[in-house]
């Protein structure tokens, strides 16, 4: 019988060894992961009627991975999206909170009027935001950073006050490095198609059909009721077919007749005939640096950012601002370790017990992570200070959580699509590794299932390859 080794068993992870169940059920499957918990990064406490997330809160729905799987596990009936009664969201410039202009699409406004009205750009920035109508397109290949494209077509100030706060909400990243090819491709592609950003919005807008009276749209971000570790016991749950090494440490594998073998700190060893790894890229290239020097160089190269998330509740009392909205984002330009504070009761109100309200702190990203290196005491006062000035909360909070993130955001730097061909290259060189995870091309929930999924299919075609290859025979 053939054996399968998933290694690391986050969310990516899992949905590799659930699918392998599914779609090839013939050989065994070993699922290592060095923590005593599944999950990875999804991360859910439920305390004194509270839903408090440590890492990711929802996931896109406009995304099939996420969705799909929900549906196959019968959790699509407990999804919930986020307030439709409420869907404001701020954006800080000088220490006040501006209403988030509606119509944004892609990070890029799609809407005049709300760009016209808001007090977030100046008239200036607005003026300037509009001579992308006029300024040609760039046709000369190779990728851009995400800062310089959004400067180049719609102005310096448009970038700092809008696009990258709500990029940084998304990567945790630094737009001056980000590759806008790995991470907003669409952009690039409606400049060459259409000339510009505006243009192309106005081509969508011509092309778009008239609007039909339909049942009520799904929203954009989705939940389970208890939050998204569902996800994670449901998998669980289905599992149990498998073996599911807990708390278990892979230090190496290597090259092994039949297939690999893989090293664990206890000092066992597993045959696997084929392994996929849904660690991070740099434990991954710890892992393969004995079998292939230059797959692991290529892995290592791709930077990680380290985060934290603080949770607070508060009696609503006790709150001389209202939270109305899901939250705030805070430029970079400001200043402030803080770059986002999601109003989690309001956004979603099933996550806090009536006449509470609980706030979300995120803290750390590329090029400030300095706010992370103290104590959680002191992370805890910084978050207490952040909601102090912002919303005028000087009451001491119900509870409090805090979670950290060592290296956990992968960055799409530039160069990062030719450090993934690399990858793709050396691991074709070694039949039967296979990798998923969010540091290849896509960080979100939905994502990381596609990969983890994608790295089952192609397991199981190497496996049905490999049971046809003639054995060699004694003559």
């Amino acid at each position: 019988m053939s054996h399968v080794v998933v290694i690391g068993g986050g969310i990516a992870g899992l949905a590799a060894a659930y699918r392998l169940t599914r779609i090839a059920p013939d050989p065994a499957i070993t699922l290592i992961e060095s923590d005593p918990r599944l999950g990875g990064k999804i991360l859910t406490e439920r305390v004194d009627g509270f839903v408090i997330e440590g890492g990711p809160d929802t996931f896109l729905s406009l995304k099939a991975g996420g969705l799909d799987l929900c549906r196959e596990l019968g959790l699509e009936n407990r999804l919930h999206g986020t307030n439709e009664k409420i869907r404001r969201t701020y954006v800080m410039r000088g220490n006040k909170l501006h209403e988030l202009p509606e119509g944004l699409t892609g990070l890029i406004p799609s809407r005049f009027g709300p760009m016209a009205r808001t007090s977030l750009i100046s008239p200036l920035g607005k003026l300037r935001m509009g001579l992308d109508f006029l300024i040609p397109p760039r046709y000369a290949d190779g990728d851009e950073t995400l800062a310089a494209f959004v400067e180049r077509r719609l102005g310096r100030e448009l970038y700092d006050r809008l696009i990258e706060p709500l990029m940084g909400g998304m990567y945790a990243g630094d737009g001056e490095q980000l590759s806008l090819a790995s991470t907003f491709p669409e952009l690039r592609q409606t400049e060459l198609k259409h000339g510009g950003l505006i243009k192309g919005m106005l081509a969508a807008r011509k092309k778009a059909p008239p609007s039909k009276p339909t049942r009520k749209k799904r929203s954009v971000f989705l939940t389970p009721t208890t939050g998204l570790a569902e996800i994670v016991e449901a998998l669980e749950a289905r599992l149990n077919g498998i073996e599911i090494r807990r708390g278990a440490r892979v230090v190496g594998v290597e090259a092994a007749s039949p297939g690999y073998q893989v090293r664990l700190e206890s000092g066992a060893t597993l045959q696997a005939d084929a392994i996929i790894f849904a660690t991070p890229a740099f434990i991954t290239a710890d892992l393969i640096s004995n079998l292939d020097s230059k797959l692991s160089t290529a892995l290592r190269a791709i930077p990680y950012v380290s985060t934290a998330t603080v949770s607070i509740a508060y009696r609503l009392d006790n709150m001389p601002r209202p939270l109305d909205g899901y939250g705030y984002i805070i430029p970079r330009a400001e200043g402030r370790a803080i770059l986002a504070c999601t109003w989690t009761s309001t956004k979603f109100p099933h996550r806090a017990p009536e006449g509470f309200g609980l706030i979300r702190a995120f803290v750390g990203r590329a090029g400030q992570e300095g706010a992370l290196d103290v104590d959680d005491d002191d992370l805890l006062k910084l978050v207490l200070d952040e909601l102090r000035r912002t919303l005028g909360i000087t009451a001491p909070p119900v509870l409090h959580r805090i979670f950290r993130w060592p290296k956990a955001m992968p960055q799409y730097t530039l160069g990062h699509l030719d450090r993934l061909d690399v990858v793709e290259k050396r691991l074709a060189a070694h039949p039967g590794l296979f990798v998923a995870g969010n540091a290849y091309r896509g960080i979100g929930i939905p994502d990381c299932i596609s990969s983890g999924e994608a790295a089952a299919e192609a397991v199981r075609k190497f496996l049905v390859v490999s049971s046809s290859e003639p054995t060699p025979t004694m003559t």
